[in-house]
């Protein structure tokens, strides 16, 4: 409710904290493409958002780093900008962003990965309209990453420029653990029913030989859904484009059929199946250390993310453990994989900030070109393999160097690299980029195979209602305390806990923004 109270009041704020001194593409010089390829003459100064995740080199920070420093000698150079980064905390960026929009202290250029949280700010007065910069500068964004911007338009305006992303992923996979199913005597399992009969052999006979044998390791990270949203989604029988864009997203978790899914997690959870008071390990550290420990015979988690976790584990035990699993089977036993959209995030320019537009328009266009956009993921220091796929410094070079240990999050625009779309560059790359040789070529390829099967893309439109932009956040937040409160009350005390809150829910504006979902798509498939 916080949240939504800030939102609301942000219209007013903005409104009176507006700068409208004009275009910054006055002073504009004939010899743009001449010396040192300035597209202006005029000297401005932008100020950009970066995510702060605490994992700057020695003596550095987010904000004043190597890469940091290559940009704004780049961008001076090149568009004669003045960059400053501006940071914000990863784990509480939108909540930051809220309070900066609001308070009229926002940056020129910030970011979020939140639909509701973009229209919101744009139905509100809170942007710039970017329409004529983008017709007037962003050329390399129309010819590199122009296919999602239509993502960022509202009422005919243009008031986001759309991250593209890059490799084709799954939202979350599933992994297990293939040694120890091994030492049971079983397959891979390919259905729920098969992976419960896992789940019960491990607790029952603990194949690992561990303490506290944890059969399927979950956490409770109050910001994401990925602990068990592939679950549910399997109990839902989507029957057309309607249903998956009404259902999108953490939505599914309220969809037809989901409840089903609730109770069984319930039921394990209740006979030891799944990690004990695991909603109070918010900042999943617990999670981490458990699957790093070996407990763990199954986890549920963003599709590459583990990785981290079972490198340490290999290393640790001197083999193969986790290997990717699809055993979600739909109620008529095919599968269905959630992918990522391919826009990411809603890269905007504060209302506060519009006579800064062109300017801003400039530094991302300059990143929409592919060589810059590679030079800024992978830093300027870095190499390509034999087939030609850029590669990750180690971590400890990154260190070394005074680079961030995420360079990417300062490429906010373009991640749609030429071997993004090719296969075997991707395991190539994969190959390539550990630090340690912790999987082989055949495990990168089982993963890329296994996350292909039943892949699937919700239907996604440029639109939020009204409901959806005040109160989409507060209900997505309220949605993932629902299901932990679902999974881990007492069995006796299940129906009557769903109930109560799923009544949350719904006074918070769930049915009003299913309503209006409902209505949408009616409205533009007639």
């Amino acid at each position: 409710m916080r949240k939504k109270s800030l939102l609301k009041g942000m219209a007013v704020v903005l409104a009176s904290s507006a700068v409208l001194t004009g275009c910054a593409g006055e002073g504009n010089q004939k010899g743009a493409n001449e010396a040192k390829d300035k597209d202006s003459g005029k000297e401005e100064t932008i100020k950009v958002m970066v995510w702060d995740r605490g994992d700057a080199a020695p003596g550095t920070t987010s904000e004043d780093n190597e890469q940091t420093k290559w940009i704004q000698q780049q961008v001076k150079e090149k568009l004669n900008l003045n960059v400053k980064f501006v940071a914000v905390p990863r784990s509480s960026s939108d909540d930051k962003l809220n309070i900066m929009m609001s308070g009229g202290s926002a940056p020129d250029i910030v970011f979020s990965y939140g639909q509701d949280l973009f229209s919101n700010y744009a139905s509100n007065g809170g942007l710039a309209d970017l329409s004529e910069a983008y017709k007037k500068e962003g050329k390399d964004i129309a010819k590199y990453v122009g296919d999602v911007q239509d993502m960022g338009v509202i009422d005919g305006k243009q008031f986001a420029i759309m991250k593209q992303r890059g490799e084709e992923k799954a939202r979350h996979t599933a992994y297990i653990r293939k040694d120890w199913l091994d030492a049971l005597g079983m397959n891979i399992p390919k259905t729920k029913e098969e992976l419960e009969a896992y789940l019960k052999a491990v607790k029952e006979k603990n194949p690992g030989n561990v303490e506290n044998v944890i059969p399927w390791a979950m956490s409770g990270r109050n910001d994401t859904e990925k602990g068990y949203l592939n679950f549910l989604g399997s109990y839902v029988d989507l029957k057309d484009d309607k249903e998956g864009y009404m259902y999108n997203e953490g939505y599914m978790a309220v969809a037809s059929g989901a409840e089903e899914g609730l109770k069984k997690l319930n039921e394990w959870y209740n006979e030891g199946l799944i990690s004990k008071d695991f909603s109070t390990d918010t900042t999943e550290d617990i999670y981490k250390a458990q699957v790093t420990a070996g407990n763990v015979g199954f986890i549920l988690d963003d599709t590459s993310r583990p990785w981290e976790y079972i490198e340490v584990l290999n290393n640790t035990i001197g083999h193969e453990t986790f290997v990717p699993v699809e055993c979600f089977d739909l109620p008529d036993g095919s599968y269905r994989d959630p992918y990522e959209p391919r826009f990411g995030m809603f890269v905007m320019i504060p209302k506060t900030s519009e006579d800064k537009v062109d300017a801003c328009m400039k530094y991302l266009n300059w990143q929409a070109d592919p060589e810059v956009a590679e030079n800024i993921i992978y830093t300027k220091d870095h190499q390509r393999d034999e087939n030609g796929v850029p590669k990750f410094l180690s971590q400890e070079e990154l260190s070394e160097k005074g680079y961030p240990g995420t360079c990417d999050d300062l490429n906010i625009v373009n991640l749609a690299l030429d071997y993004t779309n090719d296969k075997e560059a991707i395991i190539s790359k994969c190959v390539n980029d550990q630090s340690t040789e912790w999987e082989s070529k055949e495990w990168f390829e089982n993963y890329y195979d296994v996350c292909e099967v039943g892949k699937y893309r919700h239907p996604t439109y440029p639109y939020i209602s009204e409901d959806e932009a005040n109160y989409g956040k507060n209900i997505t937040d309220t949605m993932i305390e629902y299901v932990y409160k679902c999974i881990s009350c007492p069995t006796a005390d299940f129906d009557k806990t769903q109930k109560e809150e799923y009544a949350k829910l719904e006074s918070a504006g769930l049915k009003k923004v299913l309503d209006a979902r409902e209505k949408y798509y009616d409205s533009i498939e007639k």
